[in-house]
């Protein structure tokens, strides 16, 4: 690295617990990383996991705030080691679980941490034979002993884990190759190189956060602005300010992230941000809807934002996150179709009187090959049919870890033509005339009544529209045996009138008989966070279908612990 590059600013990260560098006036404490600190803390930990053993090893990533987020991952890149990254163990509860199981399934023997996770990992896992480094504590090795190492392109650079069930963790293999071509299909797509500021507050563990967030900076020698998933929870519009602060240019998040902004923004928050250097900003990870990139554009147009600026894709952790993108400073394509015809599995021009939907575009295929295919027959279907999304290409992982059944059954998908191998990403989505891809669902996560496929998304954007007081929806059956479907509705208590539950669920009722000919749904009225969501903002139905049957709900209306009857199938 030349001692230029050495001195300019890789990343800043805003927030950090870490004691800061430096503060910038009145604003959150930040810790800046140069590309010359970068590299030697690399080698440092590099060095460090070498005398440990750690070359071709797993090596567990708990999430931290500021530098080491990124210093750790590029540590075990330089000695050789597979990242295994993975939630806080502070974080409590869900994140603790999924981390212990992620340590089992992964087999790890080494840890990377700051001085407070690595004493609640080495709580968590006494007796066994993990050793954690507090990497900000302790003497680390002098860069200079870092042995080198050469990566073969097939060699795993690390494991991402899925979102989805907290204990039955699934991860990816993540090649050199792999990121190499995914990094350049981002690039390619967004447009990125050297002066661009890109920025966010998605999780290391999450594969937008990681590849997107942390990553990408690094592959086209642009500044890195990053801050905590719990300071943007805590206050979504600290990651419009930072936008405004540090002049970002690419950011991004899943769809209920800009919702979230625009519930928070008053007109005096507006009114103190500055957006028009804001130029991609990224909608991705979640169902792409039309209404909350409309709001979003209306309410912050003061602040200068712009509704070309967004840019919905669609992407996973096996394809090492991009697949289909826009073109930067083009408005998203947005299409309203026959909401019957698309049960039906087609691209239709809504009729008059028909129940129509919009869908968003998410662009098309950057470094991938793509096909719409017919889940059942895996015959390759013709634009405006709707099929699941199959891929293939070098930014697509070889598989999972230590599951080759589900590696075979998942990345090695034939057509009927007997052409593979392809990736099949369980999303049904279409492509139109024009190769623009449209994701319509989940192909195992559809809500089938009384004979009819609805997409549950319809009827959650619905549902919570109908009441301000409504937060997220959740929309899903008793199972295969029974088409009951069960609306999971979370309701904002402040401000609720006494004796008023029971009015919102018949109202809740009414629309779906009226809209959807669902007479007899079963309507659950929650508190806010009951609703489970992977740590990209997507609904996870199977869990809350598990929590159902489990009892593990308990409803503000009706206020009985279980509905077994309700749930039990027939």
């Amino acid at each position: 690295m030349e001692a230029a590059d050495a001195s300019r600013e890789a990343f800043i990260f805003v927030g950090a617990e870490s004691t800061p560098r430096r503060t910038d006036g009145e604003g959150p404490r930040v810790r800046t990383l140069t590309y010359g600190e970068l590299d030697r803390q690399a080698r440092q930990l590099a060095a460090w996991l070498q005398s440990q053993g750690g070359a071709a090893q797993r090596v567990l990533l708990p999430c931290c705030d500021g530098p080491l987020q990124i210093t750790a991952l590029l540590g075990c890149f330089y000695a050789g080691a597979t990242a295994v990254p993975c939630p806080s163990p502070l974080d409590g509860g869900r994140n603790v679980r999924r981390l212990t199981a992620v340590a089992k399934d992964a087999d790890v023997s080494l840890a990377l941490a700051d001085s407070a996770v690595a004493a609640e990992l080495s709580r968590l896992f006494a007796g066994s034979d993990l050793v954690c480094l507090a990497a900000d504590r302790a003497a680390l090795p002098d860069p200079e002993d870092w042995r080198p190492t050469v990566a073969a392109d097939e060699d795993i650079a690390l494991i991402q884990y899925t979102s989805g069930s907290v204990t039955q963790v699934k991860g990816v293999l993540i090649s050199q190759r792999n990121l190499l071509a995914g990094q350049e299909a981002i690039t390619r797509a967004l447009g990125t190189d050297g002066h661009a500021v890109i920025g966010g507050w998605l999780p290391p563990y999450h594969d937008m956060g990681l590849v997107g967030q942390l990553l990408h900076p690094l592959y086209v020698g642009a500044l890195g602005v990053v801050m905590s998933a719990a300071a943007f929870a805590a206050r979504p519009l600290s990651w419009l300010r930072m936008i405004d602060r540090y002049g970002i240019t690419v950011s991004g998040g899943p769809d209920y992230a800009y919702d979230m902004c625009v519930r928070a923004a008053g007109d005096e928050e507006v009114e103190r941000l500055d957006l028009s250097r804001w130029r991609v900003a990224v909608n991705g990870a979640e169902p792409v809807r039309e209404a909350t990139m409309a709001a979003f554009a209306e309410r912050f147009a003061p602040a200068g934002f712009r509704t070309e600026a967004f840019y919905p894709a669609y992407g996973l952790a096996e394809a090492t996150l991009l697949v289909t993108g826009g073109r930067p400073g083009r408005p998203p394509v947005e299409r309203a179709v026959d909401s019957t015809a698309l049960a039906g599995g087609r691209l239709a021009e809504p009729r008059r009187g028909v129940l129509s939907r919009t869908l968003v575009g998410v662009g098309q295929p950057y470094g991938v090959d793509l096909r719409i295919v017919d889940p059942e027959t895996r015959q390759v279907l013709p634009p405006g049919r709707v099929g699941e999304i199959w891929i293939r290409g070098e930014s697509v992982a070889p598989g999972y870890w230590r599951r080759r059944a589900e590696t075979e059954e998942t990345f090695g998908a034939v057509t009927s033509a007997h052409d593979g191998s392809f990736l099949r990403s369980g999303d049904l989505g279409a492509v139109d005339e024009y190769g623009e891809l449209f994701v319509i669902g989940r192909l195992k996560e559809g809500v089938v009544v009384n004979g009819v496929d609805v997409a549950p998304e319809d009827i959650e954007t619905s549902v919570q529209g109908l009441n301000p007081k409504f937060g997220v929806t959740a929309a899903v059956t008793t199972g295969p045996e029974r088409d009951r479907l069960i609306v999971i509705q979370e309701v904002r208590e402040n401000g609720l009138l006494d004796g008023e539950l029971p009015s919102l669920a018949e109202a809740v009722q009414t629309h779906l008989d009226g809209e959807f000919g669902i007479p007899d749904a079963v309507i659950l009225l929650v508190r806010q966070g009951v609703v489970r969501r992977t740590t990209s903002g997507k609904l996870q139905r199977s869990a809350m279908r598990g929590l159902l049957r489990s009892g593990g709900i308990r409803p503000l209306y009706p206020q009985v612990p279980v509905f077994q009857a309700d749930l039990s199938p027939s």
